[in-house]
């Protein structure tokens, strides 16, 4: 399998009630999976960039309560999932797979955001630490406690960038990583998939590669070798590069 075509990406969502239907049954099988993955990745998209735009608040040393809880907090998720996407997040088309996923990503952010509300609401501290970074891996690891036998979500980056251990990419990542993403020829930000084994059984496999934006660089900009706020040094990093991969295994 390669990556997703034009048309594959313009159907994405629009096709879920009637291009499966029309495909043979192992085409309509892999449209459906690319659909699946590309849905948790969008939300999983939407999560992250709520908490970023929280991170002023969050780390607001003068303010107590930040009224950001979980409740809030995932709403505000799944309302940017559908303007992202032009489509709500649960509905009636969405076969039960999807349903019980989703509802686990949903209830994997509330969690972690609920979980963390000393810190969040800690007054006379500024930095907080809960970065979008870290959230996503918490909140991929709570989802995979939830359906880890059926689905796995995780966010991991060329090795030379991975900052967390738990991050660095496996054998496929790696491979995709460095002969996929880095062809000069294919088109920028097509994800790839492939049928392969993941922990000895049948799955589907998908990555997703992100690139850095200008909100990235205050922490994995120039200068490289400059300490940012978290501690780590920048990777001197410029908007555009591949920054990260957000990898999705669905089991057979």
């Amino acid at each position: 399998m390669e990556a997703l075509t034009a048309l594959a990406r313009n159907c994405v969502f629009a096709f879920l009630t009637g291009c499966i239907l029309l495909l043979p049954p192992a085409a309509a099988e892999e449209a459906a999976d690319v659909a699946t993955g590309t849905r948790l990745a969008e939300l999983l998209r939407a999560a992250r960039s709520v908490l970023s735009n929280y991170q002023s608040v969050i780390n607001d040393p003068a303010v107590g309560d930040k009224h950001l809880d979980g409740e809030r907090f995932t709403a505000e998720a799944i309302a940017l999932y559908g303007k992202r996407t032009g489509v709500d997040l649960i509905s009636g088309d969405l076969e039960a797979r999807d349903h019980k996923l989703l509802r686990a990503q949903v209830e994997a952010m509330r969690e972690v955001v609920d979980q963390r509300q000393d810190d969040i609401n800690r007054p006379g501290i500024g930095f907080k630490g809960f970065v979008p970074a870290v959230f996503a891996r918490l909140m991929n690891e709570k989802f995979a406690t939830k359906v880890g036998n059926e689905a796995l979500v995780r966010v991991t980056a060329p090795e030379v960038l991975v900052r967390n251990r738990k991050s660095l990419p496996d054998t496929w990542e790696t491979r995709v990583i460095n002969e996929v993403f880095s062809d000069p020829k294919r088109p920028k930000g097509d994800a790839y998939t492939e049928a392969a084994q993941v922990n000895g059984r049948p799955a589907f496999r998908m990555l997703l590669p992100e690139y850095y934006t200008e909100s990235c660089l205050s922490c994995h900009g120039e200068p490289k070798g400059e300490i940012d706020i978290t501690g780590y040094p920048k990777e001197g990093g410029k908007a555009g590069d591949l920054g990260g991969a957000i990898s999705i295994v669905l089991f057979k």
